[in-house]
């Protein structure tokens, strides 16, 4: 433990300076994600911050390390809403952050002081499934959904990428922290190196096992999708500007074999069934291309109340009837959470004025050529349930529809664009990220780069090769196992814990100057 003797214990006693370290040692892993991209940084990002808690003074103090932290974190890999939220992004991080209290309590529970070999252990099994139960709670799409999670930091990694098919994004995270525990303790605690050695050990030994056996897409055959970007687009008819900006490059797909144009999200601002002009010019474009184009609609709907975001497939005849409506919407972007209470916030940031409605259902759509895609919109992507159940209803492409025009000088563009790899390796299904503005990509089944990148600056129509791919990865067979066996980890903490508790309190002496009663004495009664 840092004791207060020493320079750096009497320095971190001041609570303000303890505070601001705490911050900024929950911040260090921002820079494992896009754009530093630091991958590798995100096996030893964790370890200031667990030293520190580890050597709190008190549990409480450990708690206030752990919500700091968490606040520092969630604030790091938020950072580019500023813009948008204002003020209300740091009142979310702390909010938000709140959810590593508990956390930074369980490191000094299990590695303060000299930590025995069995606590080293439990420790490796407990920090990273109470990392993960943090995780779930944060990914709830009310609280902002799952974006920065630890584990997606590894998208270019491809033994990571195959340990994604077994567990997903949650298996990368546990590892991740299971890791850092392993390195905290082998840098602070000379007497347990050889326990968190071990620990490292074993890791690297399942993660081999799960290299070696997991299994691998059966790639065979290939379909060319092409991806419009016609980049941010000013003026005050920028709607308009934007579509014949996406005519035009839609036009430089003719002869080049496309078997389906993918538009990005908001790329029609006007309902089709309102404006057959549009649906027509649409339809010409399908019918002078080759290609079924799905294009993404953000409009009020001539057909029922409000206004949705909705991925629309257009043949050579116009609208098929294929439709998806977006789901998980964005709070405070797509709409604000207790409108009547907080509709203020619209006026301090770039919420919408009037809350997009939901869809009910993901669905699975025919295109030409026998393929069957499953759309999602914008910040879906980061969910990985929402990828799985469409792999699972047969979807053989997955296509996430983006714009990121508020943040084009930020990292979340790139941020964004990474997920995909993700939910490819995930499902074992090739994934199209096509943005309005932003930056767009095709990643393979094993979540392999196809192509390159369409940059923040790019406007154009590029067609990508993708490969198909056949199987059922673990991960969609067996859905969120890590996080069930995290939970379970946790049920059976609290069990022990408890249990624990009531020995010592039944162990515990009788108070000075009570003698004990026998087992045939009772209290004496009021009046007597």
């Amino acid at each position: 433990m840092t004791r207060p003797d020493r320079p750096l214990g009497r320095w971190l006693a001041s609570p303000w300076r303890r505070n601001v370290v705490a911050a900024l040692a929950g911040a260090l892993p921002m820079f494992a994600f896009p754009a530093p991209s630091w991958w590798w940084f995100a096996y030893v990002a964790l370890v200031p911050w667990i030293l520190l808690a580890r050597a709190a003074p008190t549990g409480r103090r450990a708690a206030y390390d752990g919500w700091l932290g968490g606040l520092g974190f969630m604030l790091a890999v938020h950072h580019w809403l500023l813009p948008s939220l204002h003020v209300f992004t740091v009142l979310i991080a702390a909010l938000l952050g709140a959810l590593w209290a508990p956390w930074g309590w369980l490191v000094r529970r299990f590695l303060a002081g000299v930590p025995s070999p069995g606590r080293i252990g439990a420790a490796l099994l407990v920090l990273p499934s109470g990392w993960l139960a943090i995780e779930l709670v944060r990914s709830w799409q009310g609280l902002g959904g799952p974006w920065g999670l630890l584990g997606s930091s590894q998208w270019q990694v491809e033994p990571a990428l195959r340990l994604a098919s077994v567990g997903g994004v949650w298996l990368l995270s546990f590892l991740l922290v299971a890791v850092n525990v392993a390195v905290a303790v082998l840098v602070a605690v000379r007497e347990s190196r050889v326990p968190a050695l071990a620990g490292l050990v074993a890791t690297a030994a399942v993660t081999s096992a799960a290299w070696v056996w997991s299994p691998r897409p059966d790639v065979g055959g290939r379909i060319r999708i092409a991806v419009v970007q016609p980049g941010v687009v000013d003026g005050s008819a920028s709607g308009d500007k934007r579509f014949d900006r996406e005519e035009v490059l839609t036009r430089q797909l003719a002869g080049r074999g496309a078997d389906l144009v993918v538009w990005g999200e908001s790329s029609v601002g006007y309902d089709l069934a309102g404006r057959p002009d549009l649906a027509n010019r649409i339809a010409a474009l399908s019918r002078e291309v080759g290609a079924d184009i799905l294009v993404n609609v953000d409009a009020r709907r001539s057909d029922r109340p409000g206004i949705y975001k909705s991925s629309v497939l257009v043949g050579p005849q116009g609208p098929t009837g294929d439709r998806y409506d977006k789901m998980r919407l964005v709070p405070f972007g797509e709409y604000v959470p207790a409108r009547s209470l907080l509709g203020w916030a619209t006026s301090v940031g770039k919420a919408a004025g009037e809350d997009r409605m939901r869809g009910t259902e993901q669905v699975v759509m025919d295109v030409g050529h026998g393929l069957r895609i499953g759309p999602m919109v914008c910040f879906e992507s980061a969910f990985p349930d929402m990828s799985r159940h469409l792999a699972e209803d047969g979807a053989e492409v997955l296509l996430a529809q983006s714009s990121t025009s508020s943040f084009q000088h930020s990292w979340a563009p790139e941020q964004h664009a990474s997920l995909a790899a993700l939910r490819a390796a995930e499902t074992g299904r090739p994934m199209v990220h096509a943005t309005l503005t932003g930056v767009s990509a095709v990643y393979g089944p094993s979540g392999e780069r196809i192509g390159s990148w369409l940059g923040t600056d790019a406007s154009e129509a590029t067609v990508y090769e993708v490969p198909l791919a056949t199987g059922v990865t673990p991960f969609v067979r067996f859905g969120d196992w890590p996080v069930h066996g995290a939970l379970l980890v946790l049920a059976a903490l609290c069990l022990t814990e408890g249990a624990r508790a009531l020995r010592v309190r039944r162990s515990a002496p009788e108070p000075p100057g009570q003698p004990a009663r026998t087992a045939h004495e009772s209290p004496a009664r009021p009046g007597r």
